[in-house]
């Protein structure tokens, strides 16, 4: 066997372990969501038995989802569900107009603008969280879908983000759709949006993962099941006095499987993006 088929068989090896110990706890996950009892995922936590499951069970998926459970799981997944879909539409909406206007205006402080805007993503959301709160509890809109939603659309990260990929189309395009009687809007909404389709989809991928694992705004904004998102259902399992994992568990697969197929249904324009980006000049 020749140096470089050792050296690839090698690589492979290497590479397959990293992937499994990555993916071992989203198998432990799944295992203990189909045991039966907490009792039986305590039990074989810490082993490898914590891989196997000798006698699978959907119980706990039935006992989360049941209308009679402890935590109205389906109005929360329902709940996380609207407001992923509100804020990924509005970010994408409000963030590339305002990355638009950043490219194309013709105005005096454009890129020191432009810079202020990228700044504030340093920012942590954290430091900002009770002003936030002291704000929307004035205006009103607390225990409500848009107090979840609109401090995120205007996301400064991916106003930069779309000003980075209009500014790889060549500006001899909206040039001669201006010639032609095209005004901004339509430059915009039928020249610079379809070509930049895997920068839509990325945007959508990483803002709708961000808002589907909020937890502590969400927390902190809403005091009724009414507008409450998955997170906080899948913590309502952690009491003070026990935790029901078996129940965590199976909640955690339910709340896991709808990013992860939003995510492979987008995964080639993600990919494209960022190959995109890694060969800019």
């Amino acid at each position: 066997m020749s140096r470089r088929k050792v050296a690839d068989t090698v690589r492979t090896l290497v590479l397959t372990v990293l992937s499994l110990l990555i993916i071992s706890p989203l198998i432990i996950l799944f295992a203990s969501s189909l045991k039966g009892t907490r009792q039986e995922i305590l039990a074989d936590a810490g082993s490898w038995k914590a891989f196997i499951v000798t006698k699978p069970t959907l119980q706990n998926f039935v006992e989360v989802l049941s209308p009679d459970s402890m935590t109205p799981f389906l109005r929360y997944l329902l709940n996380s569900t609207i407001v992923l879909v509100l804020t990924v539409v509005l970010t994408i909406v409000v963030s590339s107009m305002a990355a638009f206007v950043l490219y194309q205006g013709r105005f005096r402080g454009k890129k020191l603008l432009l810079a202020g805007i990228t700044a504030l993503y340093i920012i942590p959301m954290e430091t900002i969280m009770l002003p936030m709160l002291y704000e929307v509890l004035n205006l009103g809109i607390s225990d409500s879908y848009f107090v979840q939603v609109l401090p995120f659309v205007a996301s400064p990260l991916f106003i930069f983000f779309f000003y980075q990929f209009f500014s790889q189309v060549p500006s001899s395009i909206g040039e001669a759709a201006l010639i032609d009687g095209a005004g901004p809007f339509r430059i915009y909404l039928q020249i610079y949006m379809p070509l930049n389709k895997s920068a839509l989809a990325t945007v959508a991928i990483l803002q709708g993962m961000s808002m589907w694992n909020q937890y502590l705004w969400p927390l902190l904004s809403v005091s009724t099941d009414n507008y409450r998102p998955i997170t906080v259902a899948i913590a309502s399992f952690f009491g003070s006095d026990t935790i029901l994992w078996n129940l965590a568990m199976a909640g955690s697969v339910l709340m896991m499987l709808p990013v992860l197929i939003f995510y492979l249904a987008f995964q080639r324009y993600f990919i494209a993006s960022v190959m995109s980006s890694a060969v800019k000049e």
